[in-house]
């Protein structure tokens, strides 16, 4: 197969900074505001909360100078992180001028929503080929095509822990998308009766679909995610990608936080997807087996011990899993297979 083009060293070092930076949280109100009501001759407060043409009214407390102060540092924090926001946006553009792939505006917008409704701190995952897109930043390289997806896919499951409380915590993905005034509707399920697990904007092919890892005997009934207050399609294997997962920036505005699995397990769960897809996705199996082939010619020079951990891994996963991942690999770049033979039994 054709060399993986890497990205200057610079950019790496952009990636880099632009990750530190974006693990501290950075909030600017864009889309809150507080505001008074004089009821009964008393003063109240209300947090305005406005996701894109709907706007919400959250009841804060009648005015009082507790009330007052805790206004006031929410207002202070935003002005705090502006600077941090600024540095953020340059960096991103660096990048994004030095080859590093951006996010098309379009999956900016839903996935910077899901940013900031708490999605990823509540244990969401990116999945699929926007997972991939993100290794090429993180692994310093430009992948051989630029693939473009119209799918958001985000799984989680409830094993997921968070250092919170689970009230304070919870989130509803599916509330967030239905009433962000974006056109979200619901796509309703195959079983009618059952709830649905994806989104889509109305008129447009943008979706957002929840997965979750199905154990046990096939079962295709959506699963309550309690993090995330919402349904998810049970998908086979997927426990394999979730067992690890990394923290990751998105090209989009100042930096989109989110969580992604291991490349090296990535690579591995994409042979073996390969292999499981019908025959009437028979192209999205190449695409699987090329995702698969480039991102194992990269680590096997950058970080072979990924590959050798996560084939670890695998190798608990049951014979069938490890059949298809070996049939996968019989339809990978000759070369490369021989250079993984040390790395993957």
């Amino acid at each position: 197969m054709d060399a993986i083009p890497p990205l200057a060293d610079i950019v790496a070092i952009q990636y880099s900074e632009l990750m530190q930076q974006s693990v501290r949280p950075a909030p600017d109100g864009a889309n809150l505001s507080f505001k008074s009501k004089i009821i009964n001759d008393r003063k109240y407060w209300y947090l305005y909360i406005s996701l894109g043409k709907r706007r919400s009214e959250h009841y804060l407390g009648q005015d009082s100078r507790e009330v007052r102060e805790r206004i006031e540092q929410e207002k202070a924090l935003w002005e705090s992180t502006t600077d941090d926001r600024v540095v953020r946006s340059q960096l991103v553009a660096m990048l994004i001028a030095g080859g590093a792939s951006a996010t098309p505006a379009h999956e900016g917008k839903v996935l910077a929503l899901l940013e900031k409704s708490g999605v990823f701190l509540a244990g969401g995952v990116i999945v699929g080929t926007l997972a991939f897109r993100a290794f090429s930043n993180m692994l310093g390289v430009r992948w051989l095509s630029e693939l473009q997806t119209r799918d958001i896919d985000i799984a989680s499951d409830n094993t997921f822990r968070v250092a919170v409380k689970p009230e304070e915590s919870q989130t509803s993905l599916s509330d967030t998308l239905l009433q962000s005034g974006m056109g979200f509707i619901e796509v309703p399920a195959l079983n009618r009766k059952a709830v649905s697990t994806e989104f889509k904007i109305k008129g447009q092919a943008l979706s957002v679909e929840l997965l979750t890892p199905m154990t046990g005997k096939n079962n295709a009934a959506p699963v309550l995610i309690d993090a995330l207050g919402t349904h998810a399609e049970p998908v086979r294997y997927l426990d394999y990608l979730l067992e690890d997962i990394q923290p990751a920036v998105l090209l989009y505005r100042h930096g989109i936080l989110v969580n992604v699995p291991s490349p090296a397990r990535f690579a591995l769960h994409k042979l073996v997807v390969s292999q499981r897809r019908p025959v009437a996705m028979h192209e999205k199996s190449r695409r699987d087996l090329a995702q698969a082939e480039q991102l194992l010619s990269v680590l096997i020079d950058q970080r072979p011990f990924d590959i050798n951990q996560a084939a670890q891994a695998a190798s608990e996963m049951g014979g069938r899993f490890n059949k298809q991942l070996q049939n996968g690999l019989q339809l990978i770049d000759d070369e490369l297979r021989e250079a993984l033979s040390p790395f993957i039994q």
